[in-house]
Order: C-alpha cells, then sequence, then structure tokens
C-alpha cells in the first residue's frame, strides 16, 4: 500500500464508521492495503448498507468519489464528505474549476478563453480536451502547464456534481460548521483504535486481523459505554449519565 508517492509500506487497511454524538463504533471491516475493492469509498457502500433511514453521513476525502456520493443520495442521506482536493498541473496555477465545461456542446473553455473540444466518451464515462494551439502565444500559459504541447484537461463524469460539492465545502457554512463540529470527536474515535502502537496489525492474514478489529472496536464500545454510566433497569439497559 501507498500513503504517498514516496511512502510505501506492506500491510492492511482499517475502515471504521463510528456514531459522532455518543462516541461509538457502528461497523468496521479490514481489508489488504491495495487494490480497487480495498477502496474507501468501495468498502464505505458495505458499511453503511445495514443502516436504516436516511442520516447524515461525514468523511474525509478519500470518501468523496462521485460514485459513492450519488449512491448515497440516491439512499436520501445528507453528504458532509470532505472533497478530494484539485490537482494542479503548475504548483499555484489554475485548476479545472477555472475551466468553463459544456458537456452539451463539447467544449471546455480556458481562463485565457480558449476553446478545446471534448473528445470522445472514455469507458469510464470521462473525456478529455487539448488546447494544443491555444497555449502556443497564451500568456496565461506559465500559470496552466509546464507541457511543451500545452494543457491537456481531464474532464471527471461526475464533473458537475464534484464542482458542486467543492464549491459547498469553500463557502457553505452550514456545511464547514456541521463538519468542523463532527471532525474532532471522530479523529478521538481513531485515535482510542490506533493507541498503545495499535496502529500495527496482530496477525497475519485479513481474516485473523479482521477478527481482532472487531474484538478491539467492540472492547472500545463497551469502556464507552461504562464511562457514560450504563445501567440495567429490570429488562432494559439505559445511560444515566450525561456524555463523558
Amino acid at each position: 500500500m501507498h500513503k504517498n508517492r514516496t511512502r510505501h509500506s506492506e500491510g492492511c487497511k482499517g475502515h471504521t464508521f463510528f456514531e459522532p454524538e455518543i462516541g461509538l463504533f457502528t461497523a468496521v471491516a479490514l481489508t489488504s492495503g491495495y487494490g480497487a475493492e480495498s477502496h474507501e469509498a468501495t468498502v464505505a457502500l458495505d458499511l453503511l448498507g445495514g443502516e436504516q433511514g436516511e442520516l447524515t453521513v461525514l468523511g474525509d476525502s478519500a470518501y468523496g468519489t462521485g460514485d459513492l456520493r450519488m449512491r448515497l443520495e440516491a439512499d436520501g442521506h445528507t453528504l458532509v464528505i470532505k472533497p478530494p482536493p484539485l490537482r494542479q498541473a503548475v504548483p499555484g496555477g489554475f485548476t479545472i474549476d477555472d475551466f468553463q465545461i459544456d458537456r452539451a456542446a463539447g467544449t471546455a473553455t480556458c481562463p485565457a478563453g480558449h476553446a478545446g473540444n471534448l473528445g470522445q466518451v472514455k469507458a469510464d464515462g470521462a473525456r478529455t480536451a487539448q488546447f494544443k494551439r491555444g497555449c502556443t502565444d497564451c500568456l496565461l500559459r506559465e500559470r496552466c502547464t509546464s507541457s511543451k504541447t500545452g494543457r491537456t484537461l481531464n474532464v471527471h463524469p461526475q464533473h458537475e456534481l464534484l464542482t458542486a460539492v467543492r464549491a459547498q465545502a469553500a463557502t457553505g457554512p452550514v456545511w464547514q460548521d456541521e463538519y468542523r463540529r463532527w471532525r474532532p470527536t471522530v479523529e478521538r474515535a481513531i485515535a482510542w483504535l490506533v493507541a498503545k502502537d495499535n496502529c500495527w496489525v496482530a496477525h497475519r492474514g485479513v481474516i485473523a486481523n479482521t477478527i481482532w478489529l472487531h474484538c478491539r472496536s467492540a472492547a472500545l464500545n463497551l469502556r464507552r459505554l461504562i464511562n457514560l454510566g450504563l445501567t440495567r433497569t429490570r429488562d432494559t439497559w439505559r445511560l444515566s449519565a450525561a456524555l463523558a
């Protein structure tokens, strides 16, 4: 698996869903550290499969794919998922949000006003625009591309959806307040989970480590419930204390 382009390691990937208001793990999974089937957005659909009703789903940018957003919105969930960061062809330069994309007309217009034709739809739904001649004498070229052949723009299949999400995350006060409110409690839960060298898996193989992860998260849930004052009254259990 790789954390970034220069940091690689052998290991597994843990996936957790956490209820931040009370502070309980609601679902966990462990996969190998590589492959499309181990991606956060792929595993998230399985972890949310048993949930009932409409939820507010929070997550970091790893869960911000267009496919997952469409599936969750179709199920009626409210999403507060951080969008993936935009890549810049030139550090500090233009991103795809600075271009005007018109799928109906099949064109993409750059910040300097040059238009490029969107190519044929690829197997994954993406399209590509090449500006070539428009970049030759462009005054904004240094802020746009370092390629000798001009800027090439890759348009995501859910470009409009992801663009709207990025705008909401950047300027929407309700979205920002919700994300900032709950992120610290989720980060605290992850800190509980990996405390005391538990960021290192205890066994070899996915199956054994999956059992270990379930047992550890269940133990943390039990500790949390005890700290909240879990008591039994007749045939029912109740939390008698305020959130700790």
